[in-house]
């Protein structure tokens, strides 16, 4: 059976970590809370955090690349390399793990749902959703705009 989508990677985290990611995002919003000057900032920097799945693919297309020009230019043999990478990719994308996962996730590389609860939490204190509660034109116009979309 595969994992959810969702939970495969933090199902591949070691306990600690997935805590300490959590720990992290209880202190921003904690943070925020009594900041309520730096949510927008926090947004911004949200919008721009690179999450797991993004640094994998960038990570792999890198080792991949380099694999390739070793292939080209000192021995075949190299090519074992995108080999290999390609095959953690597809592990990944079935199973959630692959080698360089654990890596990433103890430097702190969020999962987009995880990096999502933040900003959705950020928003709520900035009161973007009491403008859908109280809304009086099209409800779904006005959830759409609080979530920033």
């Amino acid at each position: 059976m595969l994992p959810d989508t969702a939970e495969r990677v933090p199902q591949h985290t070691t306990r600690h970590i997935n805590e300490r990611i959590q720990d992290d995002l209880k202190a921003s919003v904690a943070y925020h809370a009594r900041h309520p000057d730096a949510i927008d900032d926090r947004i911004a920097e949200l919008d721009r955090e690179w999450d797991i799945e993004r640094t994998l693919e960038a990570n792999a297309a890198g080792v991949s690349l380099a694999g390739l020009l070793l292939a080209v230019t000192v021995d075949r043999k190299w090519l074992f390399l995108p080999a290999g990478v390609a095959g953690f990719l597809m592990q990944h994308a079935l199973q959630g793990w692959c080698p360089p996962l654990e890596l990433f996730r103890r430097l702190g590389v969020r999962t987009a749902g995880e990096i999502a609860r933040e900003r959705c939490a950020l928003k709520a204190l900035r009161g973007d959703f009491a403008r859908v509660a109280g809304a009086t034109d099209d409800r779904v116009h006005a959830a759409l705009r609080a979530v920033g979309r």
